[in-house]
């Protein structure tokens, strides 16, 4: 039987959460630090939004590094590998998203969005994962969406790559368990981002979003953080090759 103290603190670990300086990915490299993990912060590029979120990490006592990588570029993971070294915890949040309606896709979106939100995974698992599996400790979380199940029309492309998202994480999860690894898709679903200000600033718009809500509200980035958490620490040492919503109901 085990018997925890501190069933959520990683003190000790480190962890990377690609596309951390806002939104949900902000939120969960946070709660991490949080617990005692040292987090790499991570954005497509420098910027103003990456330094703040640094500086604010570090003023929390959160002890911080930033990174910058554009993921959909296959040679920038490598370099990204190679810079932030082995990681306990691999966060794989950053994603592209066009809204498009699907006769008007062309292949410079299908390109970016794929490489953007798939082909990255795979080459940052490969690049992190053996040493996750040589220590026989590790956590991968894939952030995956409400589109896996209700897909928005204009966004057929990107519900694609989230679905084949979760494929890859149960596909690795089966053979990285027996070495103590857990992959799981933690699936947001309308979250009060700065990607969804513009569209649920419109009042008639958010009002039919909240009625396919069964909680009534649109979620925060905190919400998905708490969960975040738990696959990453001991707590969640049981919980691999899951698909978990979060999304006030709006997949029941």
């Amino acid at each position: 039987m085990t018997a925890w103290t501190h069933p959520f603190e990683i003190t000790g670990r480190t962890a990377l959460v690609t596309g951390s300086s806002r939104g949900i990915g902000k939120a969960i490299a946070r709660i991490l630090g949080q617990a005692g993990a040292k987090v790499y912060v991570h954005g497509s590029r420098p910027s103003a939004a990456l330094d703040a979120t640094l500086a604010e990490f570090r003023k929390l006592g959160i002890q911080a590094e930033s990174c910058c990588a554009d993921i959909a570029d296959s040679a920038a993971n490598r370099q990204l590998v190679q810079e932030v070294g082995p990681v306990d915890i691999l966060v794989l949040n950053a994603s592209l998203q066009y809204k498009t309606k699907w006769s008007e896709i062309d292949a410079e979106q299908f390109a970016a969005q794929v490489n953007t939100n798939l082909r990255s995974s795979i080459e940052l698992i490969q690049g992190f994962a053996p040493a996750m599996l040589e220590q026989q400790w590790g956590r991968i979380v894939v952030i995956g969406s409400v589109n896996q199940d209700r897909q928005h029309p204009d966004m057929a492309v990107y519900a694609a790559t989230k679905s084949a998202g979760l494929n890859l994480c149960q596909n690795l999860a089966r053979q990285f368990a027996p070495s103590g690894v857990t992959v799981n898709n933690l699936a947001p679903g309308v979250i009060d981002t700065d990607r969804n200000v513009e569209a649920l600033s419109n009042p008639v718009y958010r009002q039919r979003v909240l009625d396919r809500i069964p909680a009534g509200i649109v979620g925060d980035p905190e919400d998905c953080a708490g969960l975040a958490l738990t696959l990453c620490s001991e707590a969640g040492r049981y919980i691999t090759g899951q698909n978990i919503y979060v999304d006030g109901g709006m997949t029941l």
